[in-house]
């Protein structure tokens, strides 16, 4: 397995530290920038990571918070998560800060770049396609949809996927309709697939011992979502030399 190694950038004067895993091999190829959830990157998360470096993309997780940023806990974490919502305009400028991070480092084609998110990672995904950023794919699994600055016309390039559930209380269904309502205004191309049975976190069983009423793991919705990001990824940033395409 690929191991991990620290990638650090400055943001608004803060030190940002997350971490990549490398595919094997030194060409210059695509990467898949990873946004965890408000509460930071668990067990799943990293093997995600882990998986992607696999098929030979450079997976980068990425961190929102800053390197001292306290994310022991939910509670803890869930401070600098609200500090962040309470400033919709640091947190675009954050996003994008990683991408063009990452878009200019010397083993990734900048071309074939894509973003995947989880929960608030999620937003972050949709803020990153909001900003009109020239990032290939952009993919939130039960995501949070809304935003302080809807996509203005012609502004999205991405290729949006978005995945919700219709038992999730942090994304319902009414702001699901909103952002495709927002996507189809941008003419943004995407698509927005609902599980109906699905409630929020249904991709992470690390979240399932917090414990909160609307958070369950699903497999089902889990590997359903799943196969579809990878042939996104292979449809818009490609598949990697040497390894067999993903096919449905």
């Amino acid at each position: 397995m690929p191991e991990f190694e620290a990638m650090t950038i400055d943001h608004a004067g803060t030190r940002l530290q997350g971490f990549l895993a490398h595919p094997e091999g030194a060409a210059r190829g695509p990467a898949v920038l990873m946004f965890p959830g408000a509460t930071g990157p668990g067990a799943t998360f990293c093997a995600t990571a882990r998986e992607l470096a696999g098929l030979g993309y450079l997976a980068v997780g990425v961190d929102m918070y800053g390197a001292d940023a306290d994310i022991a806990t939910p509670q803890a974490a869930g401070v600098h998560f609200a500090a962040l919502l309470e400033a919709p305009d640091r947190l675009r400028a954050r996003v994008v800060a990683w991408f063009e991070a990452v878009a200019a480092r010397g083993d990734v084609d900048p071309a074939r770049v894509a973003a995947i998110g989880y929960c608030f990672g999620g937003k972050c995904v949709l803020e990153l396609a909001r900003s009109g950023a020239d990032v290939k794919a952009a993919v939130a699994y039960h995501g949070l949809l809304t935003t302080h600055a809807p996509a203005r016309p012609g502004a999205v390039k991405a290729q949006v996927a978005v995945w919700s559930g219709g038992r999730d209380p942090y994304a319902p269904v009414a702001e699901l309709d909103a952002l495709r309502a927002e996507l189809d205004a941008a003419g943004a191309s995407y698509q927005a697939t609902l599980f109906s049975y699905a409630q929020h976190s249904f991709t992470d069983p690390d979240h399932d011992t917090i414990g909160l009423e609307g958070i369950a793991y699903h497999p089902l919705a889990h590997r359903v979502s799943w196969a579809g990001t990878l042939c996104l990824l292979e449809q818009t940033i490609g598949s990697c030399p040497g390894r067999a395409p993903n096919r449905p």
